[in-house]
């Protein structure tokens, strides 16, 4: 069976050590001190993790000075050097040189290598005990697997081939299928509340076994609906880098959960036309997206939401003002507005449908994606939705384990370490 290797990249030591701990409990091989890990902590967490009595993998990455850096891993305790396959051959051959010379082992990690085949090839003639395909996160998030570059390094190696790249416990046994010796698991492992059920599982799945894994996968395009829908504005926020809430909007009622794709629609204050006719326009699923003014008269009320609901839209955002708010927030359907006034103006139908509008001060052009929630209202560029989905559901899945290590008695600040990551000043 394939071996077992567990990424560590996190930046703390003392919760690498800890997932280290409950991972190699539930089966794990080899623990890697990933590259954020080694640069956090430095050869120290080398040392430790080598305590710990299994094969220490050191990412360290190296792209230069490879007899310096594969020294400084053997005299840690580490077992093995990763070294880039973008790297010149010269420092290739002297990280293998002095791998021999200390006893340790060297894999050539493929990152970024363009053919594949051709550089497996080079690095084995020059002395690695490894080679990696590799697919970075920033990779995953926009949708790419390793598993198309696994099969050419397979099929050109005659050493053993390492995969990581986004791999669960479903994808595990399909690695080992394709013919990756070494399977690599992140943060299906260090993401997980029980870091050791979830490395008995992934043994399970390289072992043969069948397994169907919803969490910690990455989402294509058609399923970001799902993804959407699994995570906060909040994680939203996280994953954008704080852009895309819609300030100063807020929800009608509490306890909904609104995704959909925007279908715009801009109009003068008081004339709700063009909103009302929406609705009729609108595909199932939809979120009508509302620039209406000050706010001075209502735009949207109990019949459009009536009509709204008939026709299966996801929800409303009416920057603007609403009314009949008392009888709205007994209807199935969420609605998100900035003001309240009781005077309706009249239906004119100046504006536009399906035209660029500024929402809570962000633009939103049709198609994009809208997610509501009790903290108000994210907009999502729909050319990057499929990355910020997957970086929405990672932000979740880390806060999930961080939520466990504080229900078993620690504290935000002593999880994350903050003291220790206060910039200087």
């Amino acid at each position: 069976m394939a071996i077992l290797q567990v990424a560590l990249d996190v930046i703390n030591a003392h919760r690498a050590l800890q997932i280290a701990e409950e991972a190699v409990a539930g089966g794990a091989d080899w623990l890697e001190a990933g590259t954020p890990l080694i640069k956090a902590e430095g050869m120290d967490i080398v040392r430790a993790l080598h305590r710990m009595g299994k094969w220490v993998v050191a990412d360290m990455k190296t792209m230069d000075v490879g007899m310096v850096e594969a020294e400084m891993v053997a005299k840690a305790g580490g077992n093995i050097i990763c070294v880039l396959g973008l790297a010149s051959d010269r420092t290739i051959s002297e990280a293998v040189k002095a791998s021999r010379r200390y006893g340790i082992e060297v894999m050539v990690d493929l990152i970024g290598v363009e053919d594949i085949r051709r550089r497996v090839r080079e690095v084995e003639q020059m002395g690695a005990d490894y080679v990696c395909v590799h697919t970075s996160v920033d990779e995953q998030m926009a949708g790419k697997h390793p598993f198309t570059a696994l099969e050419e390094a397979v099929a050109a190696a005659s050493v053993p081939v390492a995969v990581a790249g986004g791999i669960n416990a479903e994808m595990a046994g399909a690695a080992g299928e394709r013919g990756a010796e070494i399977v690599i698991v992140g943060g299906a492992i260090t993401k997980a509340e029980n870091a050791r059920n979830a490395a008995l599982a992934i043994k399970k799945a390289m072992g043969g076994r069948k397994i169907k894994e919803s969490s910690f996968k990455k989402y294509r395009v058609e399923e970001l609906h799902e993804a959407f829908s699994r995570v906060s504005t909040c994680n939203l926020c996280d994953a954008m880098h704080n852009r895309g809430f819609m300030r100063g909007i807020r929800p009608l009622k509490k306890g909904v959960h609104m995704v959909g794709k925007a279908l715009t629609v801009k109009t003068m204050d008081g004339d709700w036309a063009k909103v009302v006719e929406a609705v009729d326009m609108a595909e199932k699923e939809a979120v009508i997206v509302a620039e209406a003014g000050e706010g001075r008269q209502a735009v949207w009320g109990e019949l459009a939401t009536l009509s709204a609901r008939r026709k299966g839209l996801a929800g409303i955002v009416i920057d603007g003002a609403v009314r009949d708010i008392h009888i709205i927030e007994t209807l199935d359907i969420p609605v998100f507005f900035r003001k309240v006034a009781a005077e309706a103006g009249e239906p004119k139908g100046y504006g536009e449908i399906g035209c660029e509008v500024q929402c809570g001060g962000k633009r939103v052009r049709n198609g994009d994606w809208i997610v509501g929630d009790d903290n108000g209202v994210v907009v999502v560029p729909k050319e990057e939705a499929q990355e910020i989905a997957n970086r929405a559901i990672h932000v979740m899945e880390r806060e999930n384990r961080i939520r466990e290590e504080i229900r078993r008695g620690s504290t935000l600040s002593a999880v994350l370490d903050l003291k220790k990551w206060e910039m200087q000043k």
